[in-house]
């Protein structure tokens, strides 16, 4: 059983992450002590999780997303009711387009960003206005 040099135990194999370039095919911190030693790295090198994720996913980091929030007057431009939170980007291209709510880009993405489904939906709302009982 390989023993971890951060925390001084020794553990079963299961316990420690995989590594195909080390021989014995594990890596040699324990799973717990890896992901720690990989949460501090994230921490030092770019402040939190969230900027690193924001960063590797759309090229934007936290304070660039705080500023459009900003610029957006800090409310969803769709619903303009929730707080947003949410990145809303072009899937072709990337391109970050604004900060919406969750709910609000949940249905964007049910829509699968396609303004003929959401006309389509518009007029089927109108169509059915008043209709609830």
């Amino acid at each position: 059983m390989p023993r971890c040099p951060d925390c001084g135990e020794t553990k079963p194999a299961e316990d420690f992450p995989k590594n195909r370039s080390r021989r014995s095919g594990i890596h040699v911190y324990c799973k717990l002590c890896n992901n720690a030693r990989n949460r501090e790295s994230v921490r030092r090198l770019h402040g939190n999780t969230r900027h690193y994720h924001l960063t590797a996913k759309y090229g934007i980091g936290a304070n660039e997303v705080q500023a459009l929030i900003d610029k957006q007057g800090g409310v969803c431009p769709i619903c303009r009711r929730r707080e947003p939170t949410h990145v809303d980007h072009d899937h072709r291209t990337g391109r970050v387009r604004a900060i919406l709510c969750g709910a609000c880009n949940a249905g964007l993405g049910q829509f699968k960003d396609d303004p003929v489904r959401i006309r389509n939906a518009i007029a089927y709302l109108s169509r059915h206005a008043g209709l609830a009982g």
